[in-house]
């Protein structure tokens, strides 16, 4: 769905993990596995924190070129991250989704925090009232011929 590039190199006894779109990220591995994983918590975390001080996200790749690295960020993050910039480039605030929801400022702020378990429906409710329809590209199996 959305997937951010790693760069891995080893460091010793360890890998090291930055991330090209996100200066701010350096992390360890003890294998390679590990410091995939590192690499993606520490990359949610950068999120996490630009959006708590208002700066922009990096828009993730829809696919991986198949050279490198990349990991591939939990849905529930890439629709708060895709709500939070949509909100950005409208030119909005956290009160404005407010009055156009219709509900309280801890509602808002809920769907902003990645570390809270937002229902789908409030996020979609989001992007109804910021005029942006929520769409999902899951391609369904052929049918098995009886």
């Amino acid at each position: 769905m959305a997937w951010y590039e790693l760069a891995i190199q080893p460091d010793g006894d360890s890998w090291l993990v930055t991330a090209p779109q996100f200066d701010e990220v350096v992390t360890y591995g003890a294998t390679q596995e590990e410091a995939c994983r590192q690499g993606r918590n520490a990359i949610e975390e950068a999120i996490a924190a630009r959006i708590a001080d208002g700066e922009d996200i990096p828009f993730p790749m829809q696919e991986t070129p198949g050279v490198g690295r990349f990991v591939e960020v939990p849905a529930m993050v890439y629709l708060k991250s895709a709500l939070y910039m949509i909100l950005r480039e409208k030119g909005l605030t956290r009160a404005d989704l407010m009055r156009l929801l219709e509900c309280h400022r801890e509602h808002v702020d809920r769907l902003f925090r990645l570390d809270h378990n937002s229902r789908l429906d409030a996020i979609e409710d989001a992007f109804k009232a910021l005029g942006v329809p929520l769409r999902f590209d899951v391609p369904f199996p052929e049918p098995v011929a009886a």
